[in-house]
């Protein structure tokens, strides 16, 4: 349930509001500040609370409204149809997850191999107008015997990289037990597709403040995805964004997975969240990722996580699907241009390579 403040409302008057309503009904009462209105959530059980009474409390009280939606605090309804945004610290400034603010671009190897290639890397995505440095530090594989990653170490060699480019730093988070290790490095933390639905692990980061990149599962429907960030909300963090990296579907023949562009239009119409495209796992191919990138901005995606690797033939882990930094060079162009015809680029196009 959400009860919608007129414009101007005093702030003596809705913290009185807040504290009457939880006294009253014994609920949770979340604030969410939007563009034009201000909003109280109520969470806990309001089956039996009489919306007329809550329109009584306040001459300041414009609206009380039922969300029906399983998914409460991810809910659109729940910001009364208002986007929110993830803002971000990084070294270069605050960046901004929006639909409402330019494409967000990540950019890096899946797995950090070694502090030569991870810097390069960095220096090379950043000069095309990436914001974020992609690596895998702990990596999850099919198979015990493939390359797990170099775990802690590999987090030193990612903060090396952000202080010499002053990128924002994405890793992914497997266990619970390197939280704390990963936080340290990471302005937001990754939870992979095979965690979507680790209950333990999305309380964990819900009740830490690093923003979440909440990946969806290989095989997880959209209200799933939405209930497993519904998780991370309930525990305490706002921040999350969410992230289509392809789905498992029947014809595995011509691409890794199915990459599913709808879900930008759906989600758009069901969360307040920002919504990123990661078009590298979601073909597996990577002569099919320009074609993704670009079909995601003009879908209206609000950011893009792209693979890159300085030798993709020599990658450790997805070198099929990652970029030469040559060619994300040239994407980087080909972005910027349909980014600017739909209003969402802010990255100068690319003249030059390092």
């Amino acid at each position: 349930m959400i009860v919608v403040l007129k414009n101007g409302t005093p702030t003596d008057e809705i913290t009185r509001i807040s504290e009457d309503l939880q006294d009253t009904w014994k609920v949770t009462v979340e604030k969410s500040v939007g563009a034009r209105k201000v909003i109280l959530g109520l969470i806990g059980d309001t089956t039996t609370i009489d919306k007329m009474q809550i329109q009584e409390f306040s001459p300041w009280i414009e609206q009380v409204l039922r969300v029906e939606k399983p998914f409460k605090r991810v809910s659109r309804e729940f910001r009364h149809g208002e986007a929110s945004e993830v803002v971000v610290p990084t070294p270069n400034g605050r960046v901004y997850f929006g639909e409402h603010h330019p494409v967000v671009v990540v950019a890096g190897p899946c797995s950090v191999e070694n502090e030569a290639m991870i810097v390069e890397t960095a220096k090379r995505v950043k000069a095309a107008g990436a914001k974020f440095l992609r690596g895998g530090a702990y990596k999850p594989r099919t198979s015990p015997y493939a390359f797990q990653g170099y775990g802690e170490s590999a987090l030193d060699l990612l903060a090396a990289a952000r202080q010499a480019t002053g990128l924002g730093i994405i890793t992914e988070l497997m266990d619970a037990a390197d939280l704390p290790a990963v936080a340290k490095v990471a302005d937001i933390i990754q939870i992979g597709a095979r965690n979507m639905h680790n209950f333990s692990l999305l309380k964990k980061v819900g009740a830490q403040e690093k923003p979440v990149l909440l990946k969806r599962g290989m095989s997880a429907t959209i209200d799933e995805w939405l209930m497993a960030a519904e998780y991370i909300l309930a525990s305490g963090n706002p921040n999350v964004i969410f992230c289509e990296r392809g789905i498992r579907t029947f014809d595995g023949k011509y691409a890794r997975n199915t990459l599913d562009l709808s879900v930008l239009p759906v989600l758009r119409s069901l969360t307040h969240l920002p919504i990123m495209i990661d078009p590298s796992h979601g073909t597996g191919r990577s002569e099919y990722v320009p074609s993704m990138a670009l079909a995601a901005i003009a879908a209206g995606t609000d950011a893009l996580m792209i693979e890159v690797h300085p030798n993709p033939a020599r990658a450790l882990s997805d070198g099929p699907q990652s970029l030469t930094p040559e060619k994300f060079d040239r994407l980087a162009q080909e972005m910027s241009v349909l980014g600017k015809v739909v209003n969402r680029w802010s990255i100068p196009t690319l003249v030059t390579s390092v």
